[in-house]
């Protein structure tokens, strides 16, 4: 089970520049549709890499599906060398996302959010047009069966 508040409230209080993306980002616009799981794309600045890797160290992350006892250091250098992550937490799974299909970067994305207050933090979501777009643009069955739902909210908020 996925505790949402403690995965988010680690990289809120971490100050990890991060927007949530993905099925919470669904939620948060009102989705009746339910997820396993956070999906954040993240700024690669050394400063914000080195936030993520303290906030989430805690938490014990390790590559999601890999069989235990593989070598794996969660620290700078691995984010630095890779780019997205699926990760298994003690909380949680989570997907670090560098860079996101359909949308680009943080810096690309952060125009296209919104504020929302969860388990009592601020975090940055993306908003509902560029969500439709990413989900599009991904292309995978369970994002195209979602999109109808995201249509129908947006017209709903208009």
């Amino acid at each position: 089970m996925t505790d949402f508040a403690r995965l988010l409230g680690a990289l809120a209080d971490a100050h990890v520049e991060c927007i949530v993306i993905g099925g919470l980002a669904a939620t948060i616009h009102g989705s009746a549709r339910l997820t396993q799981d956070v999906d954040v794309c993240y700024a690669r600045t050394p400063d914000n890499i080195r936030r993520l890797v303290d906030a989430l160290k805690p938490l014990k992350p390790y590559p999601r599906g890999a069989p235990r006892g593989l070598p794996f250091s969660w620290d700078e250098a691995t984010i630095e060398a890779g780019l997205n992550f699926t990760l298994a937490t003690t909380a949680g799974p989570i997907d670090l996302l560098g860079e996101v299909i359909g949308g680009g970067t943080y810096a690309a994305l952060h125009s296209h959010t919104v504020t929302a207050t969860l388990f009592g933090r601020e975090i940055r979501c993306l908003d509902l047009d560029w969500l439709i777009r990413t989900k599009r643009a991904a292309g995978r069955a369970r994002d195209l069966e979602a999109i109808a739902e995201l249509e129908a909210l947006r017209e709903e908020l208009r």
